[in-house]
């Protein structure tokens, strides 16, 4: 595996901390809908990467660590997702941090399903959870897009978020939200390039293996 550090394109901004935040709604009835796309990634960096206990704090639940030498705290709102931003500005603001230094991993439904993206600033298309932090802190943070797919009809939408994840979409899911994880070091090192590439790495079909020599059939 090549070195994180050396990443191209890759900075280095270990002197400000890391603030990542997960959306969802709380509470064990929506915990595999898939409006809490956010907060399954959330939960799986915080158990790979070694974070310290969940601290409900700023109306979420907070907790701290580092990814790649970096300061960061990862923050689950507890607002319910149309006020997002009413957990994750006053963290923000507390620890001073710079907009540049907010990452929002979030679903997306004008993704296809299993697709990612990182992007800064922008629109919200409609993302509540999105629309709420943006009214509280402008458009300039950065989002991880977990694409989960548009049901085709916009009256649909409410009830596709919030719909737990099938059977059919934990086959992309699980390995989307490992790759995500195995990857977080690069979100710290501002990165975006770097872990969309390594997602993509990690989650690519296994190639078919070439047939063996003197196989039946070839002479």
């Amino acid at each position: 595996m090549s070195d994180e550090r050396h990443s191209r394109g890759a900075k280095d901004p270990s002197g400000t901390p890391l603030l990542i935040a997960g959306l969802g709604n709380p509470g064990s009835q929506y915990a595999k809908n898939r409006h809490n796309a956010g907060f399954i990634v959330l939960d799986e960096i915080h158990a790979a990467h070694r974070f310290g206990p969940w601290k409900a704090k700023f109306d979420g639940l907070l907790s701290e660590g580092s990814l790649a030498g970096r300061k960061t705290y990862l923050l689950k709102p507890q607002t319910f997702m149309n006020l997002s931003g009413d957990s994750v500005a006053p963290a923000l603001r507390f620890y001073k941090l710079p907009l540049s230094a907010l990452v929002v991993v979030h679903d997306e439904i004008d993704l296809a399903a299993g697709k990612l993206k990182v992007k800064t600033g922008g629109g919200d298309a409609g993302q509540n959870g999105l629309r709420s932090i943006t009214a509280a802190l402008g458009p300039d943070y950065r989002r991880v897009r977990l694409g989960i797919g548009h049901p085709g009809d916009k009256a649909r939408v409410s009830g596709h978020v919030l719909q737990n994840f099938s059977k059919e979409d934990i086959d992309w899911l699980k390995p989307l939200v490992m790759a995500m994880v195995d990857a977080a070091p690069l979100l710290a090192r501002d990165d975006d390039a770097g872990f969309m590439s390594k997602v993509a790495l990690l989650t690519q079909p296994a190639k078919p293996k070439p047939p063996e020599s003197g196989a039946q059939g070839l002479s």
